[in-house]
């Protein structure tokens, strides 16, 4: 899912642990995808594009075994749990945190074609449902329902829901083809890709965490 989504995901579960403090939930929804962007700035994990990029198909995950595999993913999840929850003495902390660092992964799963690997450095069959190729403008349905859905179990104030629906129609140019927008520009450039990303990462972060 883009960003936006990812840090509404917080909100869920700020309302399951009230007494977690959100820097911490909102820090762990996003932290692979930190990650990723380390790793693709380093070269360690590559994302690749057709000739010209028009929607967010045209983007492609080609090889993030390590930020985005199911037993990275996974393993980071539980290690954050039992790191915190058990080591430090904050089950509830370790528990927020851990549930998520694997939203991310479940979220991924939902919308990305089949480039999430089971494990690292192992050939093996990888995971995605494949909404954002296939089906792009009901994966912005699905998305901007989603966000919208996060709010509501929050029941956050009303600038939280406009930022939340701005945040999603500022991305619709990535799902509907015809529609021009800063896709254009991102055509064979993968560290502008991670750069875009990182931006929305921490604005969409800091803004839920204001707002909320």
């Amino acid at each position: 899912m883009f960003a936006i989504n990812h840090a509404a995901t917080a909100l869920v579960i700020k309302k399951v642990y009230p007494e977690v403090p959100l820097v911490w939930i909102l820090i762990s929804v996003q932290f692979m995808e930190l990650i990723w962007v380390l790793l693709n700035y380093l070269g360690i994990e590559r994302t690749t594009t057709e000739s010209k990029v028009t929607y967010v198909g045209d983007v492609h995950l080609a090889f993030m075994p390590y930020s985005h595999s199911v037993a990275t993913m996974g393993g980071a999840a539980i290690l954050a749990w039992l790191a915190i929850g058990k080591g430090l003495g904050e089950p509830d902390i370790g528990a927020a945190v851990g549930l998520g660092i694997g939203s991310h992964l479940v979220l991924d799963l939902i919308t990305h074609r089949r480039d999430i690997a089971l494990v690292p450095a192992l050939n093996g069959p990888k995971l995605g449902l494949g909404l954002y190729e296939n089906l792009p403008i009901p994966a912005f349905i699905l998305e901007l329902g989603y966000g919208a859905f996060c709010w509501w179990v929050y029941k956050g104030s009303t600038a939280l829901l406009a930022a939340i629906i701005a945040f999603n129609a500022a991305n619709l140019s990535m799902f509907v083809r015809s529609i021009p927008g800063i896709e254009r520009g991102l055509a064979n450039r993968p560290r502008l890709i991670a750069t875009v990303i990182l931006v929305q990462i921490v604005v969409t972060l800091v803004l839920v965490g204001l707002l909320s």
